[in-house]
């Protein structure tokens, strides 16, 4: 009697916990929360996804034969997660890449219960962002800070849709910046944190206390596939700067500074007589690119972009890939062991523009570049890279994809952009490309 006595005590003790002590408010995150989380939106999206099959699958011999009935040759897709309002008055949503790919259909869900059928404005893979948009009235966004601004320690706030079930918010702090190198994406320059974030997370938001948005959830680090304390963000700024080229062009410019690099390993910061070990050298640098006109040679080793450290090879692709063109870019490297400072601005592929500028209107939102040095398939193969495609353009229809490498135009061979754009120009109807995929060739038509 006299446990129950002092639990009910307990129970009555905590029930008239008072909300403020000695007249100051207890702290609460609830005020900022209910200004934020109306601009916080659940996404689910069906999508269709090509289902690999056995090529003697398509032999109508062996199926009879062996009495096979007609396999699928694609299947439903269905997945959740989350996005956030970044533009009321136009309906702008950010989210992932990998949340919306492959959707035929997007269905977002407010706070407030309303739903409505989303479009696809513009995605980007190679970090992860999407732009979606709703016709919805009277909807909240998000203010956003400056992510540079950010400091390891900040505390911080995600906000999503885990597992589906429903707005969860959970807290943390900045554990980690810049984080690189994860294989998560092709362009990466994470937040960390340690504020849960699971699956359907992904596209939320991640706020500071002010309720500014600071990042866009995307990843979990995690063999078991749930939250161990190491979640990654993609940075406002990143995200935002992506979100301005989708809107205005229709895809995203990638810094070029015309200069291959490798990784600096023991053996040949021995062989440079240097003792530190992180940086990048330089193998080549393109004539008449901005890496000339700053001065960079071969051999040289770069150690840092813009004060932010080089480690590796990687480190390079994704500072220069992230900058807007036309920044400034300021490079510290070693040369016969002296540092030394250059300084260019960021461009853009001129074989790329140049692509983009004769192509027609059949491959508006596409773009094309030669097949690079540090791509898997130089000198053993020739043709034109498909660099950027946008989803619903006519190329896309046709099923051309990113990543594909032309080989041909109505059979006759391509040997790099100059002579795919002169083959293209010929051709007044349809056009036959041989698109090699992967280790896959196939024949497609674009009209």
């Amino acid at each position: 009697m006299a446990l129950i006595a002092l639990l009910l005590c307990l129970g009555s003790a905590r029930a008239a916990l008072p909300r403020a002590i000695d007249g100051q408010e207890v702290p609460s995150l609830a005020p900022m929360l209910e200004d934020v989380t109306p601009a916080v939106v659940n996404i689910a999206t069906e999508g269709r996804v090509q289902v690999r099959q056995n090529p003697l699958f398509d032999d109508p011999f062996f199926r009879r034969f062996f009495n096979v009935p007609n396999q699928p040759s694609e299947r439903k897709t269905q997945s959740l997660g989350s996005g956030v309002i970044v533009d009321a008055e136009r309906g702008l949503v950010l989210t992932n890449n990998h949340v919306i790919a492959n959707a035929v259909q997007i269905t977002v869900t407010l706070r407030d219960g309303r739903h409505f059928d989303a479009e696809i404005v513009g995605t980007d893979p190679e970090t992860d962002v999407a732009v979606i948009k709703v016709p919805a009235e009277n909807l909240v966004d998000i203010d956003a800070a400056d992510s540079d601004g950010l400091r390891v320690g900040d505390f911080v706030v995600a906000i999503g849709n885990p597992f589906g079930l429903g707005q969860t918010v959970t807290s943390g702090i900045v554990s980690a910046l810049s984080r690189s190198g994860l294989g998560i994406e092709g362009y990466e320059d994470f937040i960390q944190t340690d504020a849960s974030i699971n699956q359907g997370n992904s596209g939320g938001a991640l706020v500071n206390l002010k309720g500014e948005l600071i990042g866009i959830n995307t990843a979990i680090f995690s063999r078991g596939g749930g939250n161990i304390g190491i979640g990654f963000a993609i940075p406002i700024n990143l995200a935002l700067h992506i979100t301005e080229q989708l809107l205005d062009k229709g895809m995203v410019e990638r810094g070029f500074i015309g200069v291959q690099v490798q990784n600096l390993n023991p053996d040949l910061a021995e062989a440079f007589g240097i003792k530190n070990q992180k940086g990048a050298i330089v193998n080549s640098v393109m004539p008449e690119s901005p890496a000339q006109e700053a001065g960079l040679q071969p051999g040289d080793i770069i150690v840092s972009i813009n004060s932010k450290p080089v480690k590796t090879a990687a480190d390079v692709r994704n500072h220069i890939g992230l900058m807007p063109v036309g920044e400034e870019v300021m490079f510290e490297i070693l040369r016969d062991g002296e540092s030394k400072e250059l300084k260019t601005r960021v461009s853009v592929n001129s074989e790329l523009k140049f692509a983009e500028g004769r192509l027609d209107s059949r491959f508006a939102g596409m773009a094309l570049s030669d097949i690079e040095q540090d791509h898997p398939y130089f000198d053993r193969l020739k043709g034109v890279i498909v660099t950027e495609i946008q989803r619903g353009t006519r190329a896309w229809s046709a099923g051309l994809r990113k990543g594909d490498i032309i080989t041909s135009v109505n059979h006759e061979p391509v040997a790099d952009l100059g002579s795919f754009l002169q083959l293209v120009d010929s051709v007044k109807g349809a056009m036959l490309f041989r698109v090699v995929r992967g280790k896959a060739a196939a024949f497609l038509v674009l009209k």
